[in-house]
């Protein structure tokens, strides 16, 4: 399916963005490509398939949640850029 320069255009203006003449004609090709591949995904027989959004069944993956001792403060300070009376010293992000 090629798409015509008016299309480009057309979706240009709902992305927002300012293009070319040189971008249009780019675009035109590439975009039209990318619709010839989903015509060949929409040319896949899917009837009486059921819809999903995973392929594989999901398990958990996660370690099991069990309770551990803390890192001692000194240790978990080691690597901190900046420390102040034991605590992570940060930039001030908001303003008051």
């Amino acid at each position: 399916m090629a798409l015509t320069r008016e299309e480009v255009l057309h979706v240009a203006k709902l992305a927002r963005i300012g293009l070319t003449d040189e971008d249009v004609v780019k675009f035109q090709g590439q975009l039209s490509q990318i619709l010839e591949h989903f015509e060949v995904l929409n040319a896949i027989p899917t009837e009486g398939i059921e819809p999903t959004t995973y392929t594989l069944s999901l398990e958990g993956v996660a370690a099991a949640d069990e309770p551990a001792p803390s890192l001692p403060q000194d240790a978990a300070l080691a690597n901190a850029p900046s420390e102040q009376d034991g605590y992570l010293r940060v930039r001030a992000v908001l303003e008051e």
